[in-house]
């Protein structure tokens, strides 16, 4: 393999709502440092960044009906039952969610953790409190989702955060979606929460790093275990 063959395997693709964001932080870094010369690179390595941010890589997606998986990267910020937002439909009674707080470092796009047609678009304006504090899923801006498949329902929601300021949502009722394809993105921090049906026992636990698209969270079709995985730190 050529050193160009090795580089352009390396490079990661970014996402098309990063562009604007590029074009503008390089623009006004060339304007400004035509002025004052350090404040030049202090923006190319802002603009670095963005690009960072808005990083797209592909995924490796485990294939199989009863899967779920995580819908983005970051850490396992709260593992329990909980009653699912009123806006969702999925009822009032306490569901198992996963939560899945990301930073501004995590990759931000947002990927699908079910195969199904989707029922419910609901977004919901709120505040903008950090996205890693339980309170975040009842009273931040968020926008949820409903997939369905046969008598199976997950919902996901997407919550903004102390930074985070824009959700973006790819998809609409009535589409088809499939796992691991990407439905929207969360600019500059945030957290990304799960609901199961009843009766699920999620494979992963408090503080595990979550892989969007790649990462089991559940397997909706093996028996139902009495209690949570045990792990350890290592």
């Amino acid at each position: 393999m050529s050193i160009v063959d090795s580089v352009s395997k390396a490079m990661v693709p970014i996402h098309r709502e990063g562009w604007p964001f590029i074009a503008i932080a390089l623009v006004a870094t060339l304007v400004i440092g035509w002025f004052i010369d350090p404040l030049f690179w202090i923006g190319l390595i802002f603009t670095g960044w963005i690009c960072y941010f808005f990083r797209d890589p592909k995924r490796v997606t485990p294939v199989g009906e009863s899967l779920v998986i995580s819908p983005a990267d970051g850490v396992v910020s709260h593992v329990g039952l909980t009653r699912p937002p009123a806006e969702l439909e999925l009822g009032n009674e306490p569901l198992m969610r996963v939560s899945i707080f990301m930073n501004v470092f995590n990759c931000h796009v947002n990927r699908a953790p079910f195969g199904g047609r989707i029922t419910r678009v609901a977004y919901r304006a709120g505040k903008f409190l950090n996205a890693d504090l339980d309170k975040a899923s009842e009273d931040n801006e968020r926008n949820g989702l409903v997939i369905e498949a046969g008598d199976t329902q997950i919902g996901v929601v997407q919550i903004a955060g102390l930074v985070a300021r824009r959700i973006v949502c790819f998809v609409r009722e009535g589409e088809s979606i499939s796992t691991g394809d990407r439905f929207g993105l969360i600019r500059f921090g945030s957290r990304l929460d799960v609901y199961f049906p009843v009766g699920t026992v999620p494979k992963v636990a408090f503080g595990q790093t979550m892989i969007a698209g790649e990462t089991v969270l559940a397997d909706l079709a093996q028996p139902q275990a009495p209690s949570q995985p045990l792990t350890r730190v290592s």
